[in-house]
């Protein structure tokens, strides 16, 4: 495993403290799939002012077996009120993710005291019908027919690639406000050397508490 991308969080972390407020991460452990070469490890990074963390973040047991990538849930307190974030990385669409994402609907079940928001690179657009449970269950995606991965080559001012990344949030207990993609890649002359940073535009949603 490489710890690289632990060291990186860890720099990350240090070089935002430098900048005056004060903030904290987590990171998983390894995913417990078969495949070691496809095993990897998640992270959240917070401004501590802002967002409080209540408990242990988990890896999730449940459908350990059926999920090659376990997602990563971390509980948190903003204004007053606690939110729980899954991080989750499907299997490539190669691999049919829709085999793994069709548990998500059981989560909700499972925590039924939990505000969840999952939020990840599904390798599926929201449309799949694989997300129809979810929907039925008020979760709604943040973005809908936007791309957010990388190509290997621009095609004039089109850069992006697949409708991968989202959010999906409980619509009865949170309001939507905005959502954006950041175009990173645009400060880069060499899509390939914005390629070296990540080959996904982070995405970012705003929102408040319905209640």
């Amino acid at each position: 495993m490489d710890p690289g991308g632990a060291q990186a969080v860890a720099r990350l972390s240090d070089q935002l403290n430098r900048m005056g407020a004060k903030w904290d991460y987590v990171i998983s452990d390894p995913t417990t799939g078969a495949n070691s070469h496809k095993r990897e490890r998640y992270a959240f990074i917070w401004k501590t002012g802002m967002v409080q963390r209540i408990g242990d973040p988990w890896l999730e047991q449940k459908f350990q077996a059926e999920i090659d990538r376990e997602p990563f849930f971390i509980t948190v307190r903003a204004e007053s009120r606690a939110l729980t974030i899954g991080n989750f990385h499907a299997i490539t669409k190669s691999m049919r993710p829709e085999t793994e994402i069709k548990y998500f609907k059981y989560f909700p079940e499972q925590y039924p005291d939990k505000n969840i928001i999952f939020c990840g690179d599904f390798n599926l657009p929201q449309s799949h019908t694989v997300f129809v449970p979810l929907k039925k269950l008020n979760y709604k995606p943040i973005l809908k027919g936007q791309k957010t991965s990388l190509k290997q080559e621009c095609i004039a001012d089109d850069c992006l690639a697949s409708e991968f990344d989202n959010m999906f949030y409980n619509s009865s207990k949170i309001k939507f406000i905005s959502s954006e993609v950041i175009h990173f890649y645009r400060e880069f002359t060499d899509l390939k050397k914005a390629r070296k940073i990540s080959d996904h535009a982070p995405i970012v949603f705003r929102f408040t508490f319905s209640n």
